[in-house]
């Protein structure tokens, strides 16, 4: 039926009742809004925890023994006897030079010291007859004297000739070059055919031990000293045998799993960049850790006996970087500025701003602002969808209070108008 063809009462009949619809409909909006509906949010309840404070400082891996391998004799190389890149023992011929110089020396050397063996033989034999002849007075005093003198020069040319024919021996294995620790072998850094020089000490190679390794890092005297003074006021107390551990975080973010050991402090000061160095030594069975790697080691501060610790997701950061918490206080949320301190577990340490028993939002933050009521539900991080079902539930309400609105028009006209109120508001 067209309204067109209606009866002029009748058709004023229907506008007066859809426009009391509209302005019912109008009028209880309001008065939901008055009603101060509460948003329902995850807290937790900050409590003091016993907590091992940490801190993560970056560090640089760098081998425990590092031995450049280096020419001690000047020659031509004629072998690598290595594969680059392998495992070596102590002792494990790596390369050799042209030791045909080196062997005619020795052989001279040897030739030499066999000869004053002989002279020496001969000056000793001579003093000897002499010794005796001296004594019937057969020979001259001035006689038994020269004789007495070569014989004592031909033993020093003997000892002359024994250490000629060592340093010989001595140059004859350098021709031989040896690995002088276990460990990793590199790349060669000369070929066969090239000529090397004992001179100038020319690099052949580098053998590094990797089964354990040493991590340097770095630490500001700004942070030493704060931990000094909260280990002397009580705030820390010293961790025992745990506060020589340390932890290795690789760059990919994963924990090394091979704790490490904190050797020693520095006791002086870089004056460039006012930090001290620290070195911790890890195991390396695996061989993960490599030479020049960056990772960041996590070293013990001490104990907090009143640590407080929220979930990292509760923390806010404002427009100008400062962390901020948002507590409930009273029913209604109120923003709180915080210094955080270190991450421990999932959970930032907050060093101020808080106090033991506050209420603090850990989820719902899109639809709460400083000042809104809420209603304050536990936090339990594996209940998230019942979170967002509960957060859902205002609205199913708001919209059953608005169907119950809707039906209390009188007669099928009134429901026919407050149907048709909200279209014409669209």
């Amino acid at each position: 039926m067209r309204i067109s063809r209606l009866p002029g009462g009748q058709l004023a009949r229907i506008v007066l009742l859809s426009s009391l619809a509209l302005l019912a409909a109008c009028g209880e909006e309001p008065q939901g809004q008055q009603g101060g509906m509460k948003v329902p949010v995850s807290v937790v309840t900050v409590e003091p925890a016993r907590t091992e404070i940490t801190t993560e400082l970056p560090g640089r891996v760098d081998a425990i023994k590092y031995a450049q391998i280096r020419a001690r004799v000047t020659g031509i190389v004629e072998e690598i006897n290595f594969v680059q890149g392998s495992d070596v023992k102590q002792g494990d011929l790596l390369f050799t030079i042209d030791p045909a110089p080196y062997a005619a020396t020795r052989a001279q050397a040897e030739a030499q010291l066999k000869q004053a063996q002989a002279d020496a033989q001969a000056a000793r034999t001579l003093a000897k007859r002499y010794s005796r002849l001296i004594e019937a007075n057969a020979v001259s005093r001035q006689e038994y004297d020269n004789a007495t003198a070569a014989a004592a020069q031909a033993e020093a040319a003997i000892a002359a000739g024994k250490a000629a024919l060592k340093s010989a021996d001595i140059n004859l294995g350098y021709t031989k070059v040896t690995s002088p620790i276990d460990g990793r072998i590199g790349q060669a850094m000369v070929t066969e055919g090239a000529l090397v020089s004992g001179t100038n000490a020319t690099q052949m190679a580098t053998v590094q031990q990797l089964d354990r390794v040493y991590v340097d890092v770095t630490r500001p005297t700004s942070e030493l000293a704060q931990m000094r003074k909260a280990l002397a006021d009580g705030t820390l107390v010293r961790a025992g045998e745990d506060a020589a551990r340390a932890t290795a975080v690789l760059e990919d973010g994963s924990t090394y799993e091979h704790a490490g050991k904190l050797l020693f402090s520095g006791v002086s000061v870089d004056p460039t960049t006012g930090q001290v160095v620290m070195r911790a030594e890890f195991p390396n069975p695996d061989e993960i850790l490599l030479p020049g790697m960056f990772v960041r080691v996590r070293v013990s501060q001490g104990i907090d006996e009143k640590a407080l610790l929220v979930p990292q997701q509760a923390l806010q950061r404002t427009a100008d970087g400062q962390g901020a918490l948002m507590l409930v206080k009273d029913g209604k949320v109120q923003a709180t500025p915080v210094t955080t301190g270190a991450a421990i577990d999932g959970k930032w340490l907050v060093t101020s701003g808080l106090s033991a028993g506050d209420v603090v939002v850990v989820e719902g933050f899109q639809k709460i602002r400083p000042g809104a009521p809420v209603q304050p539900i536990p936090w339990a991080p594996n209940q998230k969808g019942a979170q967002a079902g509960q957060q859902g539930q205002p609205g199913q309400a708001a919209g059953q209070e608005g169907q119950a609105a809707g039906q209390a028009g009188e007669g099928a006209e009134g429901q026919q108008g407050a149907g048709q109120a909200p279209a014409s508001g669209s």
